[in-house]
Protein backbone atom coordinates (compact mmCIF):
# COMPACT_ATOMS: atom_id res chain seq x y z
CA UNK A 1 0.00 0.00 0.00
CA UNK A 2 1.37 3.75 -0.90
CA UNK A 3 2.43 5.23 2.27
CA UNK A 4 1.50 8.58 0.61
CA UNK A 5 -1.98 7.44 0.53
CA UNK A 6 -5.00 7.63 3.11
CA UNK A 7 -6.42 3.98 4.27
CA UNK A 8 -9.83 3.38 4.52
CA UNK A 9 -12.75 1.05 5.16
CA UNK A 10 -15.58 0.93 4.07
CA UNK A 11 -18.63 -0.90 6.19
CA UNK A 12 -22.56 -1.74 4.80
CA UNK A 13 -24.70 -3.74 4.98
CA UNK A 14 -25.05 -3.95 1.16
CA UNK A 15 -22.82 -4.28 -1.79
CA UNK A 16 -20.36 -1.37 -2.24
CA UNK A 17 -17.75 -2.60 -3.98
CA UNK A 18 -18.33 -0.23 -6.93
CA UNK A 19 -17.99 2.78 -4.25
CA UNK A 20 -13.93 1.23 -3.41
CA UNK A 21 -13.43 0.81 -7.54
CA UNK A 22 -14.07 4.72 -7.54
CA UNK A 23 -12.14 5.55 -4.55
CA UNK A 24 -9.27 3.57 -5.31
CA UNK A 25 -9.06 4.72 -9.09
CA UNK A 26 -9.68 8.53 -8.52
CA UNK A 27 -6.82 10.60 -9.21
CA UNK A 28 -7.96 13.35 -7.65
CA UNK A 29 -6.03 14.11 -4.70
CA UNK A 30 -5.67 13.12 -1.55
CA UNK A 31 -5.05 9.46 -3.35
CA UNK A 32 -6.72 6.67 -1.15
CA UNK A 33 -6.61 3.23 -0.95
CA UNK A 34 -9.90 1.45 0.61
CA UNK A 35 -10.62 -2.05 1.23
CA UNK A 36 -14.35 -3.15 2.22
CA UNK A 37 -15.31 -5.55 5.47
CA UNK A 38 -16.94 -8.47 5.65
CA UNK A 39 -20.14 -7.87 3.79
CA UNK A 40 -23.13 -7.71 6.27
CA UNK A 41 -21.39 -7.37 9.06
CA UNK A 42 -22.15 -3.44 10.15
CA UNK A 43 -23.73 -4.11 13.70
CA UNK A 44 -21.59 -7.20 14.70
CA UNK A 45 -18.68 -5.14 13.78
CA UNK A 46 -19.68 -1.87 15.47
CA UNK A 47 -20.51 -4.07 18.85
CA UNK A 48 -17.06 -5.40 19.05
CA UNK A 49 -14.86 -2.39 18.71
CA UNK A 50 -11.30 -4.99 19.54
CA UNK A 51 -12.61 -7.14 16.12
CA UNK A 52 -9.43 -7.67 13.95
CA UNK A 53 -10.63 -5.00 11.64
CA UNK A 54 -10.11 -2.33 13.68
CA UNK A 55 -6.72 -2.83 14.83
CA UNK A 56 -5.15 -1.45 11.31
CA UNK A 57 -5.04 1.89 11.81
CA UNK A 58 -7.39 3.28 8.97
CA UNK A 59 -7.36 6.94 8.49
CA UNK A 60 -10.82 6.92 7.67
CA UNK A 61 -13.98 5.11 7.32
CA UNK A 62 -17.51 4.98 5.39
CA UNK A 63 -20.34 3.13 7.55
CA UNK A 64 -23.35 3.46 4.28
CA UNK A 65 -26.20 1.29 5.53
CA UNK A 66 -29.90 1.61 4.42
CA UNK A 67 -32.45 2.67 7.17
CA UNK A 68 -34.68 -0.61 7.86
CA UNK A 69 -31.33 -2.70 8.29
CA UNK A 70 -30.31 -0.31 11.72
CA UNK A 71 -33.73 0.66 12.41
CA UNK A 72 -35.99 -2.44 12.55
CA UNK A 73 -39.07 -0.37 13.76
CA UNK A 74 -38.78 1.61 10.47
CA UNK A 75 -39.67 -1.53 8.37
CA UNK A 76 -42.96 -1.43 9.62
CA UNK A 77 -43.47 1.87 8.16
CA UNK A 78 -42.19 0.80 4.69
CA UNK A 79 -44.72 -1.56 5.25
CA UNK A 80 -47.03 1.17 6.11
CA UNK A 81 -47.87 -0.34 9.88
CA UNK A 82 -48.57 1.85 12.77
CA UNK A 83 -45.44 2.86 14.24
CA UNK A 84 -44.33 5.01 17.36
CA UNK A 85 -42.15 7.97 16.19
CA UNK A 86 -40.90 7.40 20.20
CA UNK A 87 -39.63 3.46 19.49
CA UNK A 88 -38.19 4.39 16.00
CA UNK A 89 -35.54 7.38 16.97
CA UNK A 90 -34.90 5.58 20.37
CA UNK A 91 -33.54 2.57 17.79
CA UNK A 92 -31.69 5.49 16.28
CA UNK A 93 -30.42 5.91 19.75
CA UNK A 94 -29.13 2.81 20.12
CA UNK A 95 -27.40 3.09 16.24
CA UNK A 96 -25.46 5.66 16.97
CA UNK A 97 -24.40 3.95 20.68
CA UNK A 98 -23.09 1.53 18.46
CA UNK A 99 -21.40 3.84 16.17
CA UNK A 100 -19.58 5.87 18.81
CA UNK A 101 -17.68 2.41 19.99
CA UNK A 102 -15.77 2.83 17.51
CA UNK A 103 -14.61 6.71 17.74
CA UNK A 104 -10.57 5.68 19.02
CA UNK A 105 -10.51 3.76 16.30
CA UNK A 106 -10.93 5.72 13.30
CA UNK A 107 -9.66 9.22 12.39
CA UNK A 108 -12.21 10.25 10.63
CA UNK A 109 -15.72 8.64 9.90
CA UNK A 110 -18.50 9.09 7.29
CA UNK A 111 -22.16 8.17 8.08
CA UNK A 112 -23.93 8.88 4.73
CA UNK A 113 -27.59 9.63 5.47
CA UNK A 114 -30.59 6.99 5.07
CA UNK A 115 -32.33 7.27 1.83
CA UNK A 116 -35.73 5.71 -0.04
CA UNK A 117 -35.45 4.86 -3.37
CA UNK A 118 -37.18 7.46 -5.71
CA UNK A 119 -39.84 5.14 -6.76
CA UNK A 120 -40.85 4.57 -3.12
CA UNK A 121 -43.77 7.05 -2.73
CA UNK A 122 -45.04 6.15 0.46
CA UNK A 123 -48.19 7.47 1.22
CA UNK A 124 -48.21 9.77 -1.22
CA UNK A 125 -50.09 12.94 -0.67
CA UNK A 126 -49.52 12.08 3.35
CA UNK A 127 -46.07 10.94 3.34
CA UNK A 128 -44.95 14.07 4.67
CA UNK A 129 -47.66 14.45 7.44
CA UNK A 130 -45.24 14.39 10.78
CA UNK A 131 -44.97 11.17 12.09
CA UNK A 132 -46.97 9.25 9.78
CA UNK A 133 -45.57 9.61 6.29
CA UNK A 134 -42.16 7.57 5.64
CA UNK A 135 -40.67 10.85 4.15
CA UNK A 136 -41.57 12.18 7.86
CA UNK A 137 -40.18 9.67 10.08
CA UNK A 138 -37.15 9.60 7.97
CA UNK A 139 -36.46 12.62 8.20
CA UNK A 140 -36.44 13.06 11.51
CA UNK A 141 -34.61 9.94 11.65
CA UNK A 142 -31.63 11.14 9.87
CA UNK A 143 -31.77 14.71 12.11
CA UNK A 144 -31.65 12.36 15.06
CA UNK A 145 -28.58 10.62 13.72
CA UNK A 146 -27.23 14.18 12.91
CA UNK A 147 -27.62 15.35 16.78
CA UNK A 148 -26.04 12.57 18.47
CA UNK A 149 -22.72 12.47 16.63
CA UNK A 150 -22.36 16.28 16.99
CA UNK A 151 -20.38 15.82 20.18
CA UNK A 152 -17.93 13.70 18.07
CA UNK A 153 -15.67 15.99 16.21
CA UNK A 154 -14.06 13.64 13.76
CA UNK A 155 -17.73 12.54 13.05
CA UNK A 156 -19.39 13.53 9.87
CA UNK A 157 -22.44 12.89 7.83
CA UNK A 158 -22.99 12.88 4.67
CA UNK A 159 -25.91 14.16 2.47
CA UNK A 160 -26.94 10.96 0.37
CA UNK A 161 -30.02 12.50 -0.52
CA UNK A 162 -28.33 14.78 -2.74
CA UNK A 163 -26.33 12.28 -4.66
CA UNK A 164 -29.45 10.34 -5.72
CA UNK A 165 -31.13 13.51 -6.46
CA UNK A 166 -28.00 14.53 -8.95
CA UNK A 167 -28.42 11.20 -10.18
CA UNK A 168 -32.14 11.25 -11.06
CA UNK A 169 -33.92 8.42 -12.37
CA UNK A 170 -30.37 6.77 -12.45
CA UNK A 171 -30.10 6.51 -9.05
CA UNK A 172 -31.51 2.80 -8.26
CA UNK A 173 -32.14 -0.51 -10.61
CA UNK A 174 -33.57 -2.81 -8.58
CA UNK A 175 -31.80 -5.50 -10.90
CA UNK A 176 -28.67 -4.43 -9.80
CA UNK A 177 -30.00 -5.23 -6.22
CA UNK A 178 -31.61 -8.53 -6.60
CA UNK A 179 -28.44 -9.50 -8.50
CA UNK A 180 -25.77 -8.47 -6.96
CA UNK A 181 -27.11 -6.59 -3.63
CA UNK A 182 -25.87 -3.58 -5.13
CA UNK A 183 -28.13 -0.85 -3.26
CA UNK A 184 -27.68 1.93 -5.86
CA UNK A 185 -26.67 2.79 -9.31
CA UNK A 186 -23.20 3.69 -10.52
CA UNK A 187 -23.76 7.72 -10.62
CA UNK A 188 -24.76 7.74 -7.17
CA UNK A 189 -21.36 5.70 -6.12
CA UNK A 190 -19.68 8.42 -8.40
CA UNK A 191 -21.46 11.07 -6.25
CA UNK A 192 -20.16 9.48 -3.12
CA UNK A 193 -16.63 9.14 -4.41
CA UNK A 194 -16.47 12.75 -5.12
CA UNK A 195 -18.34 13.75 -1.71
CA UNK A 196 -16.33 11.44 -0.15
CA UNK A 197 -12.89 12.74 -1.46
CA UNK A 198 -14.29 16.73 -0.92
CA UNK A 199 -14.63 15.29 2.82
CA UNK A 200 -11.14 14.03 2.93
CA UNK A 201 -9.31 17.50 1.87
CA UNK A 202 -11.15 19.16 4.56
CA UNK A 203 -9.93 16.72 7.33
CA UNK A 204 -6.40 16.97 5.73
CA UNK A 205 -6.25 20.69 5.44
CA UNK A 206 -6.19 20.42 1.28
CA UNK A 207 -9.44 22.85 1.41
CA UNK A 208 -9.52 25.79 -1.11
CA UNK A 209 -9.22 29.46 0.85
CA UNK A 210 -8.50 31.83 -1.81
CA UNK A 211 -10.89 32.73 -4.85
CA UNK A 212 -8.60 34.30 -7.21
CA UNK A 213 -11.16 35.94 -9.80
CA UNK A 214 -10.53 38.10 -13.29
CA UNK A 215 -12.53 41.06 -13.67
CA UNK A 216 -13.62 41.58 -17.57
CA UNK A 217 -16.79 39.23 -18.53
CA UNK A 218 -15.74 37.43 -15.37
CA UNK A 219 -17.18 39.38 -12.76
CA UNK A 220 -19.04 41.79 -15.21
CA UNK A 221 -19.79 41.89 -18.66
CA UNK A 222 -17.80 43.68 -21.42
CA UNK A 223 -14.27 45.16 -21.32
CA UNK A 224 -14.34 47.83 -18.85
CA UNK A 225 -11.37 49.85 -20.54
CA UNK A 226 -13.66 49.98 -23.51
CA UNK A 227 -16.59 50.99 -22.65
CA UNK A 228 -16.34 52.79 -19.47
CA UNK A 229 -17.80 51.38 -16.04
CA UNK A 230 -21.22 53.35 -16.88
CA UNK A 231 -21.42 50.62 -19.71
CA UNK A 232 -20.27 47.49 -18.25
CA UNK A 233 -23.39 44.65 -18.24
CA UNK A 234 -24.09 44.52 -14.84
CA UNK A 235 -28.13 44.23 -13.37
CA UNK A 236 -30.62 46.04 -14.82
CA UNK A 237 -33.56 44.64 -16.80
CA UNK A 238 -31.02 41.89 -17.89
CA UNK A 239 -31.01 38.14 -17.97
CA UNK A 240 -27.00 38.50 -18.73
CA UNK A 241 -26.92 41.37 -16.13
CA UNK A 242 -28.70 39.83 -13.50
CA UNK A 243 -26.86 36.60 -13.77
CA UNK A 244 -23.36 38.50 -13.15
CA UNK A 245 -24.70 40.04 -10.11
CA UNK A 246 -26.29 36.96 -8.44
CA UNK A 247 -22.76 35.71 -9.40
CA UNK A 248 -21.19 38.61 -7.01
CA UNK A 249 -23.76 38.02 -4.55
CA UNK A 250 -22.58 34.46 -4.36
CA UNK A 251 -18.77 35.08 -4.26
CA UNK A 252 -19.71 37.30 -1.43
CA UNK A 253 -22.05 34.73 0.60
CA UNK A 254 -18.45 32.33 0.55
CA UNK A 255 -16.35 35.26 2.52
CA UNK A 256 -19.31 34.56 5.30
CA UNK A 257 -18.13 30.98 5.39
CA UNK A 258 -14.00 32.07 6.06
CA UNK A 259 -13.02 32.34 2.10
CA UNK A 260 -10.94 34.85 0.63
CA UNK A 261 -10.96 36.48 -2.32
CA UNK A 262 -8.76 37.91 -4.47
CA UNK A 263 -8.64 40.08 -8.14
CA UNK A 264 -5.87 39.23 -10.69
CA UNK A 265 -6.58 41.03 -14.13
CA UNK A 266 -5.24 42.52 -17.10
CA UNK A 267 -6.58 45.77 -16.94
CA UNK A 268 -5.97 49.48 -15.67
CA UNK A 269 -6.17 49.64 -11.72
CA UNK A 270 -8.23 52.92 -11.39
CA UNK A 271 -10.52 52.23 -14.81
CA UNK A 272 -11.24 48.82 -12.79
CA UNK A 273 -11.89 50.18 -9.46
CA UNK A 274 -14.37 52.81 -11.15
CA UNK A 275 -16.96 49.68 -11.85
CA UNK A 276 -15.95 48.04 -8.74
CA UNK A 277 -16.61 51.45 -6.44
CA UNK A 278 -19.40 53.20 -8.58
CA UNK A 279 -21.23 50.90 -10.34
CA UNK A 280 -24.68 50.60 -8.61
CA UNK A 281 -25.22 47.12 -9.60
CA UNK A 282 -22.28 46.06 -7.89
CA UNK A 283 -22.80 43.57 -5.24
CA UNK A 284 -18.45 43.23 -4.48
CA UNK A 285 -17.10 46.55 -3.42
CA UNK A 286 -12.92 46.88 -3.15
CA UNK A 287 -13.16 45.84 0.65
CA UNK A 288 -14.52 42.39 -0.01
CA UNK A 289 -10.82 41.80 -1.88
CA UNK A 290 -7.91 40.45 0.42
CA UNK A 291 -5.29 41.96 -2.08
CA UNK A 292 -5.16 42.02 -6.22
CA UNK A 293 -3.01 42.86 -8.92
CA UNK A 294 -4.44 44.72 -12.00
CA UNK A 295 -1.65 45.42 -14.58
CA UNK A 296 -0.83 44.29 -18.09
CA UNK A 297 1.86 41.40 -16.32
CA UNK A 298 1.47 37.70 -16.91
CA UNK A 299 -1.43 36.15 -14.58
CA UNK A 300 0.54 33.12 -13.57
CA UNK A 301 3.41 35.52 -11.72
CA UNK A 302 0.60 38.07 -10.55
CA UNK A 303 -0.98 35.09 -8.75
CA UNK A 304 2.16 33.89 -7.11
CA UNK A 305 2.98 37.52 -5.69
CA UNK A 306 -0.59 37.82 -4.45
CA UNK A 307 -0.80 34.55 -2.84
CA UNK A 308 2.65 35.25 -1.37
CA UNK A 309 1.44 38.73 -0.05
CA UNK A 310 -1.39 37.25 1.64
CA UNK A 311 0.56 34.63 3.37
CA UNK A 312 -0.63 31.75 1.85
CA UNK A 313 0.28 28.84 -0.79
CA UNK A 314 -0.73 28.21 -4.42
CA UNK A 315 -2.50 24.97 -3.26
CA UNK A 316 -4.84 27.05 -1.21
CA UNK A 317 -6.04 28.94 -4.48
CA UNK A 318 -9.20 28.24 -6.88
CA UNK A 319 -8.83 30.67 -10.18
CA UNK A 320 -11.75 31.55 -11.84
CA UNK A 321 -11.29 33.30 -15.77
CA UNK A 322 -13.83 33.56 -18.67
CA UNK A 323 -10.48 33.20 -21.31
CA UNK A 324 -9.67 29.79 -21.88
CA UNK A 325 -5.90 30.33 -22.48
CA UNK A 326 -5.75 32.26 -19.56
CA UNK A 327 -7.02 29.27 -17.73
CA UNK A 328 -4.51 27.35 -19.31
CA UNK A 329 -1.44 29.17 -18.46
CA UNK A 330 -1.95 29.46 -14.91
CA UNK A 331 -2.93 25.42 -14.95
CA UNK A 332 0.52 24.48 -16.91
CA UNK A 333 2.58 27.58 -14.59
CA UNK A 334 1.14 26.74 -11.16
CA UNK A 335 -0.49 22.96 -11.25
CA UNK A 336 -1.03 23.82 -7.52
CA UNK A 337 -3.64 25.84 -8.20
CA UNK A 338 -7.28 24.68 -9.22
CA UNK A 339 -8.40 25.98 -12.37
CA UNK A 340 -11.72 25.00 -12.96
CA UNK A 341 -13.42 25.10 -16.51
CA UNK A 342 -15.77 27.70 -16.60
CA UNK A 343 -18.95 27.98 -19.14
CA UNK A 344 -19.39 30.34 -21.58
CA UNK A 345 -22.66 31.00 -20.31
CA UNK A 346 -22.44 33.74 -18.21
CA UNK A 347 -25.81 32.53 -16.88
CA UNK A 348 -24.02 29.39 -15.42
CA UNK A 349 -21.47 31.40 -13.58
CA UNK A 350 -23.75 30.90 -10.45
CA UNK A 351 -24.07 27.72 -10.49
CA UNK A 352 -20.78 26.65 -11.39
CA UNK A 353 -19.29 28.35 -8.47
CA UNK A 354 -21.75 26.92 -5.95
CA UNK A 355 -21.43 23.08 -7.50
CA UNK A 356 -17.46 23.22 -6.04
CA UNK A 357 -16.64 20.71 -3.99
CA UNK A 358 -13.03 22.45 -2.55
CA UNK A 359 -13.77 24.47 0.25
CA UNK A 360 -15.16 21.82 2.71
CA UNK A 361 -13.74 22.48 5.76
CA UNK A 362 -14.40 20.24 9.06
CA UNK A 363 -15.33 23.44 11.28
CA UNK A 364 -15.55 26.93 11.32
CA UNK A 365 -14.40 28.98 14.15
CA UNK A 366 -15.43 32.44 15.21
CA UNK A 367 -12.07 33.81 14.43
CA UNK A 368 -11.93 32.25 11.32
CA UNK A 369 -15.32 34.37 10.28
CA UNK A 370 -13.72 37.40 11.74
CA UNK A 371 -10.26 37.74 10.05
CA UNK A 372 -9.94 39.46 7.06
CA UNK A 373 -6.83 37.50 6.40
CA UNK A 374 -7.35 34.12 7.63
CA UNK A 375 -6.18 30.92 6.96
CA UNK A 376 -2.62 32.08 7.56
CA UNK A 377 -0.20 29.24 6.45
CA UNK A 378 2.83 28.69 8.99
CA UNK A 379 4.76 26.09 6.26
CA UNK A 380 7.54 26.71 4.90
CA UNK A 381 7.34 27.97 1.19
CA UNK A 382 9.62 27.61 -1.63
CA UNK A 383 10.35 30.66 -3.22
CA UNK A 384 7.62 30.83 -5.59
CA UNK A 385 8.82 32.48 -8.84
CA UNK A 386 10.88 29.25 -8.81
CA UNK A 387 7.02 27.52 -9.76
CA UNK A 388 6.45 29.30 -13.05
CA UNK A 389 7.85 28.40 -16.10
CA UNK A 390 8.78 31.57 -18.40
CA UNK A 391 6.21 33.03 -19.83
CA UNK A 392 8.61 32.69 -23.49
CA UNK A 393 7.97 28.62 -23.01
CA UNK A 394 4.08 28.85 -21.88
CA UNK A 395 4.00 31.13 -25.43
CA UNK A 396 5.38 28.42 -27.72
CA UNK A 397 2.82 25.86 -26.18
CA UNK A 398 0.17 27.98 -27.33
CA UNK A 399 0.87 26.99 -30.97
CA UNK A 400 0.05 30.78 -32.20
CA UNK A 401 -0.72 31.60 -35.41
CA UNK A 402 -1.43 35.08 -36.74
CA UNK A 403 -2.56 35.72 -39.85
CA UNK A 404 -2.45 39.61 -41.44
CA UNK A 405 -4.02 40.81 -44.37
CA UNK A 406 -4.98 43.85 -46.21
CA UNK A 407 -7.96 45.56 -45.65
CA UNK A 408 -10.80 43.55 -48.02
CA UNK A 409 -14.69 43.86 -47.85
CA UNK A 410 -15.26 41.02 -45.98
CA UNK A 411 -13.02 42.05 -42.76
CA UNK A 412 -14.44 45.82 -42.73
CA UNK A 413 -16.93 46.30 -40.86
CA UNK A 414 -15.26 44.00 -37.90
CA UNK A 415 -12.11 46.28 -38.60
CA UNK A 416 -13.81 49.46 -38.26
CA UNK A 417 -15.79 47.85 -35.17
CA UNK A 418 -12.50 47.45 -33.83
CA UNK A 419 -10.72 50.38 -34.13
CA UNK A 420 -13.91 52.40 -32.76
CA UNK A 421 -14.13 50.47 -29.89
CA UNK A 422 -11.03 49.50 -28.64
CA UNK A 423 -9.74 52.17 -26.16
CA UNK A 424 -6.37 50.56 -23.95
CA UNK A 425 -4.12 49.64 -26.92
CA UNK A 426 -5.07 51.58 -29.86
CA UNK A 427 -2.11 54.64 -30.58
CA UNK A 428 -4.22 57.31 -31.98
CA UNK A 429 -7.92 56.24 -30.89
CA UNK A 430 -9.58 57.43 -33.99
CA UNK A 431 -12.93 56.78 -34.66
CA UNK A 432 -14.36 55.87 -38.47
CA UNK A 433 -16.81 54.88 -40.33
CA UNK A 434 -16.98 51.71 -42.38
CA UNK A 435 -16.73 54.61 -45.54
CA UNK A 436 -14.20 56.69 -44.48
CA UNK A 437 -11.99 53.92 -43.05
CA UNK A 438 -12.16 52.33 -46.56
CA UNK A 439 -11.79 55.55 -48.59
CA UNK A 440 -8.26 56.33 -46.10
CA UNK A 441 -6.76 53.12 -46.94
CA UNK A 442 -7.60 53.17 -50.64
CA UNK A 443 -5.56 56.38 -51.14
CA UNK A 444 -2.24 56.46 -52.22
CA UNK A 445 1.23 56.22 -49.95
CA UNK A 446 -1.16 53.96 -47.23
CA UNK A 447 -1.53 50.81 -45.86
CA UNK A 448 -3.56 49.01 -43.30
CA UNK A 449 -3.53 45.39 -42.05
CA UNK A 450 -5.59 43.42 -40.00
CA UNK A 451 -4.64 40.62 -37.82
CA UNK A 452 -6.46 37.17 -36.84
CA UNK A 453 -5.01 35.64 -34.15
CA UNK A 454 -5.44 31.30 -33.79
CA UNK A 455 -4.14 29.40 -31.30
CA UNK A 456 -4.82 25.61 -30.11
CA UNK A 457 -7.69 26.73 -28.10
CA UNK A 458 -9.47 28.26 -31.18
CA UNK A 459 -9.79 31.51 -33.32
CA UNK A 460 -9.97 34.64 -31.40
CA UNK A 461 -10.88 36.62 -34.17
CA UNK A 462 -9.65 39.57 -35.86
CA UNK A 463 -8.10 41.34 -32.99
CA UNK A 464 -5.86 44.11 -34.58
CA UNK A 465 -5.06 46.77 -36.87
CA UNK A 466 -2.08 48.28 -38.08
CA UNK A 467 -2.28 51.18 -40.61
CA UNK A 468 0.72 53.17 -42.26
CA UNK A 469 1.18 56.65 -44.03
CA UNK A 470 4.05 56.72 -46.29
CA UNK A 471 6.05 59.76 -46.58
CA UNK A 472 9.64 60.82 -47.42
CA UNK A 473 10.95 57.50 -46.62
CA UNK A 474 9.05 57.09 -43.65
CA UNK A 475 6.63 55.09 -42.44
CA UNK A 476 4.08 56.84 -39.76
CA UNK A 477 1.73 54.27 -37.87
CA UNK A 478 -0.99 55.81 -37.95
CA UNK A 479 -3.17 52.78 -36.37
CA UNK A 480 -1.98 50.45 -33.74
CA UNK A 481 -5.15 48.84 -32.47
CA UNK A 482 -5.47 45.66 -30.34
CA UNK A 483 -8.06 43.80 -28.53
CA UNK A 484 -7.34 43.42 -24.90
CA UNK A 485 -8.28 39.73 -25.29
CA UNK A 486 -4.98 38.71 -26.54
CA UNK A 487 -2.59 41.59 -25.16
CA UNK A 488 0.88 40.57 -23.42
CA UNK A 489 0.95 37.10 -25.69
CA UNK A 490 3.30 38.93 -28.10
CA UNK A 491 0.87 40.02 -30.46
CA UNK A 492 1.72 43.53 -30.69
CA UNK A 493 5.60 43.07 -31.74
CA UNK A 494 4.15 40.47 -34.41
CA UNK A 495 2.05 43.98 -35.55
CA UNK A 496 5.05 45.83 -35.57
CA UNK A 497 7.67 43.37 -37.55
CA UNK A 498 4.56 43.59 -40.16
CA UNK A 499 5.65 47.02 -40.40
CA UNK A 500 8.55 47.51 -40.24
CA UNK A 501 9.41 44.66 -42.77
CA UNK A 502 7.14 45.95 -45.26
CA UNK A 503 9.29 49.45 -44.68
CA UNK A 504 12.33 47.50 -45.35
CA UNK A 505 11.19 45.30 -48.31
CA UNK A 506 9.70 49.17 -50.03
CA UNK A 507 12.84 50.82 -49.52
CA UNK A 508 11.98 52.98 -46.64
CA UNK A 509 14.18 54.61 -44.31
CA UNK A 510 12.53 54.50 -40.63
CA UNK A 511 9.25 53.77 -39.20
CA UNK A 512 7.45 56.15 -36.59
CA UNK A 513 4.88 56.19 -34.05
CA UNK A 514 3.64 59.00 -32.33
CA UNK A 515 1.62 58.05 -29.63
CA UNK A 516 -1.70 60.65 -28.63
CA UNK A 517 -2.51 60.06 -24.87
CA UNK A 518 -6.36 59.85 -23.45
CA UNK A 519 -7.34 58.46 -20.21
CA UNK A 520 -7.88 55.03 -21.19
CA UNK A 521 -4.88 54.48 -23.51
CA UNK A 522 -2.12 54.75 -21.27
CA UNK A 523 -1.21 50.46 -22.17
CA UNK A 524 -0.30 51.27 -25.54
CA UNK A 525 2.17 54.01 -24.58
CA UNK A 526 3.83 51.28 -22.09
CA UNK A 527 3.88 49.17 -24.82
CA UNK A 528 5.77 51.53 -27.14
CA UNK A 529 8.38 52.20 -24.38
CA UNK A 530 9.16 48.64 -24.32
CA UNK A 531 9.04 47.63 -27.90
CA UNK A 532 12.20 48.56 -28.89
CA UNK A 533 11.70 51.89 -30.96
CA UNK A 534 13.86 54.64 -29.59
CA UNK A 535 11.42 57.28 -27.65
CA UNK A 536 12.29 60.92 -29.01
CA UNK A 537 10.67 64.00 -27.65
CA UNK A 538 6.99 64.45 -27.59
CA UNK A 539 5.76 60.78 -27.30
CA UNK A 540 7.45 59.70 -30.78
CA UNK A 541 9.28 56.67 -31.24
CA UNK A 542 11.31 55.63 -34.28
CA UNK A 543 12.80 52.42 -35.81
CA UNK A 544 15.77 52.46 -38.19
CA UNK A 545 14.66 49.79 -40.87
CA UNK A 546 18.02 48.66 -41.54
CA UNK A 547 17.63 47.00 -38.10
CA UNK A 548 15.11 44.14 -38.67
CA UNK A 549 12.55 44.38 -36.07
CA UNK A 550 12.54 40.99 -34.69
CA UNK A 551 9.52 38.51 -35.12
CA UNK A 552 8.53 36.42 -32.07
CA UNK A 553 9.94 32.84 -32.09
CA UNK A 554 6.99 31.39 -30.69
CA UNK A 555 4.55 33.24 -33.94
CA UNK A 556 3.17 31.50 -36.95
CA UNK A 557 3.03 34.29 -39.03
CA UNK A 558 0.70 33.83 -41.97
CA UNK A 559 0.92 36.55 -44.92
CA UNK A 560 -2.26 37.34 -47.19
CA UNK A 561 -0.18 35.82 -50.21
CA UNK A 562 -0.75 32.10 -48.37
CA UNK A 563 3.12 31.90 -47.42
CA UNK A 564 4.33 31.47 -44.12
CA UNK A 565 7.09 33.45 -41.95
CA UNK A 566 7.94 31.06 -39.35
CA UNK A 567 11.51 32.34 -37.83
CA UNK A 568 13.13 30.26 -34.90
Amino acid sequence: MASDKLRGILLSDFNIQNLAGYLNNNPDEPGVEVKEAPFGQVIPLLVDPNAEIWQKNYDFAVIWTQPESVVPSFQKALNFESVNMTTILGQVDEYTLLLKNIRDKVKTLFVPSWVLPTYHRGWGLLDSKSGFGTCDILMQMNIRLSHNLDDVGHYYVLNTRKWTENSGKAAFNPKMYYMGKIAFANPVFVEAMNDVKAALRAVSGLSKKLIILDLDDTLWGGIVGDLGWENIRLGGHDPTGEAFVDFQKALKSFTNRGLLLGIVSKNEEDIAFDAINKHPEMALRQDDFAGWRINWQDKAQNIVDLVRDLNLGLQSVVFIDDNPVERARVREALPEVLVPEWPADKMLYKSSLLSLNCFDTPGVSQEDLARSKMYVSERKRKDLKDEVSSLNDWLATLEMKVEVNELNAVDLSRTAQLLNKTNQMNLSTRRMTEQELLDWAGQPGRKLWTFRVFDKFGDSGLTGIASINIKNKEARIVDFVLSCRVMGRKVEETMLFTVCDFAASAGLEKVTAKYLPTHKNNPCLQFFKDSGLKATTGDLFTWDVKNPYPLPPHINLIKNNGKTDDLP
